[in-house]
């Protein structure tokens, strides 16, 4: 048995308050529309058959009238015979509709008018008989006299009598149907004000079954969701309640308790886990960079060491008899091999402390055309067969910065385009000034940069898709960029693949808006402030 107050017995109290209400609008539909029907029966049960005999009676009477006339004016004996057959036809007509219409049942008025009607319409026959007879035998004048006179006398007052009929007839029919035409207009309404209200009882009801059970319901589906994807900050609704909704809302607040119970025990067991995956990657970075560090420096230094190796062995065989330019020209060589190494080497150590953020950000005044002649005359004596155009102006480009970092980010630029530029080419490193920035620009005709690796030039360790054996760590840009940016300045880029790559430096020639990162420390202990 289904107990008050739970979700099944509130149900089908709803459902049968429904059942019940469709029953009685039925019920009170069909009682309103029974009014009309009643006057609507009426109407085609009696008035319309009672107009259509009336109608008939004085169609026929007139024509009864008018065949009298044919038979006084016929002038052969063809021609009478033929009128006293349609005045025996017409009188047939008027019988059968007077039976037809006193087959129907009327009211006192009706039936008074309709006897008076039928004594003077007897009149008028026996009346217009004794016409017809007469004019039977010959004595037309006679005749034609009585037609003038009695005879239109007693039509006349016949049919006066049969139009106050059916004018009354009609009078009476009008008001049935002005009865009927009211008992549909007031069933409209009332059956209109009745749906009315079983519309708002229907509103109300489901607004019911909304608010009390199907968004309950709903809260609480929610709240499972919720608790499906771990998120225990719900509010769980309607644990007061003593039906089935109240049950499930409370378990659900178990469900919650016990949620939050094992998300602590989750989140303290996911906080160890991130630790040890945290140290463990930190490790494995580790071991990859001291592999990528191991393999260019075996890579970078195996060159020079080779060159250094082959010229210390030709020195040796000479023996003291080689001439001086011979050896002069090997011992330049060996230098050029020794000052590559030391370049690397001092790249690598400045590479490394940069991205540890190890280094002090020092700040001076210095001449940027001498540091960038410097930086070219480097790479001559580094790479002698590379050619190394430079244009900076006569004039000193004073600059305020720090000249080892920006020797540092110009070497890089430089020393890419040299190495991806195998087949030679010129290079072209120029300098100008534009309003309050200096702008570096360093352009080769080397193997160029794809589309796809422009946008991630920058990043540490990207390297591109065209430059597999070619040795590189994947920091030379990423560095300069850190530079350039620690000195306010930008960099970009302009290439095409195949064709060549120019990188373009735009840098303040005053570096008061500095921001080097928390681990630079900034000295302007070298820096002219008057400047």
């Amino acid at each position: 048995m289904r107990q008050p107050g739970s979700i099944a017995f509130s149900l089908n109290a709803v459902f049968f308050f429904f059942f019940l209400l469709t029953i009685i609008l039925g019920l009170f539909s069909i009682w309103r529309l029974s009014d009309f029907n009643r006057g609507s029966a009426d109407i085609r049960g009696h008035w319309l058959p009672s107009i259509r005999f009336l109608s008939d009676l004085n169609n026929f009477t007139s024509d009864f009238r008018a065949a009298e006339a044919t038979n006084l004016l016929s002038s052969s004996e063809a021609d009478f015979n033929a009128s006293e057959n349609e005045i025996a036809e017409l009188d047939q007509l008027v019988a059968q509709a007077q039976r037809g219409y006193e087959s129907l049942g009327h009211s006192p008025e009706e039936t008074k008018l309709y006897a008076l009607f039928c004594g003077q319409w007897t009149s008028y026959k026996e009346i217009a008989g004794r016409v017809v007879a007469r004019s039977a035998l010959d004595r037309k004048p006679g005749a034609v006299e009585a037609y003038m006179t009695s005879s239109r006398a007693a039509y006349n007052t016949e049919s006066d009598t049969l139009g106050r009929l059916t004018e009354f007839i009609a009078s009476s029919a009008r008001e049935a149907s002005g009865r009927a035409d009211l008992a549909f207009q007031q069933a409209r309404l009332l059956i209109a004000a009745a749906m009315t209200v079983a519309g708002l009882m229907t509103i109300a009801g489901f607004l019911y079954v909304r608010r009390w059970l199907a968004a309950p319901l709903l809260d609480l589906a929610s709240c499972m969701r919720r608790l499906a994807t771990n998120d225990t900050k719900i509010e769980v609704r309607g644990t007061e309640r003593r039906d089935e909704i109240g049950q499930m809302a409370r378990s659900v607040l178990v469900f919650r308790d016990n949620a939050i119970a094992l998300a602590a025990s989750q989140h303290s067991l996911a906080h160890q886990a991130s630790m040890l995956e945290e140290k463990l990657a930190y490790e494995r970075r580790l071991a990859q960079l001291q592999n990528n560090f191991v393999s260019m420096a075996s890579h970078e230094f195996r060159t020079p060491l080779t060159i250094i190796d082959g010229h210390a062995r030709r020195l040796a065989k000479m023996n003291g008899a080689g001439q001086p330019y011979e050896i002069g020209q090997r011992s330049s060589k060996i230098r050029s091999a020794v000052l590559r190494m030391t370049n690397l080497i001092d790249s690598l150590l400045h590479s490394t402390r940069l991205i540890d953020g190890e280094l002090y950000f020092h700040l001076a005044n210095f001449d940027m055309r001498a540091l960038l002649h410097e930086v070219c005359q480097l790479h001559r004596e580094i790479a002698p067969a590379s050619q190394i155009m430079e244009n900076f102006g006569e004039l000193p480009l004073p600059m305020e910065g720090d000249p080892k970092l920006l020797f540092q980010a110009l070497n890089n630029l430089l020393s890419n385009a040299i190495k991806y530029s195998p087949g030679g080419g010129p290079i072209n490193m120029t300098s100008q000034i534009d309003a309050e920035q200096l702008v570096v620009s360093v352009q080769d005709h080397g193997i160029g940069i794809p589309d796809v690796d422009r946008g991630k030039l920058f990043l540490r360790h990207y390297r591109g898709s065209n430059v597999s054996g070619i040795v590189g760590t994947g920091v030379g840009l990423y560095l300069a960029k850190i530079v350039i940016e620690l000195h306010g300045g930008e960099i970009g880029v302009q290439s095409r693949e195949g064709e060549g790559s120019q990188f373009t430096v735009r840098l303040p020639r005053r570096s008061s808006g500095t921001k080097p990162g928390a681990n630079f420390v900034v000295d302007r202990g070298n820096c002219d402030k008057s400047q």
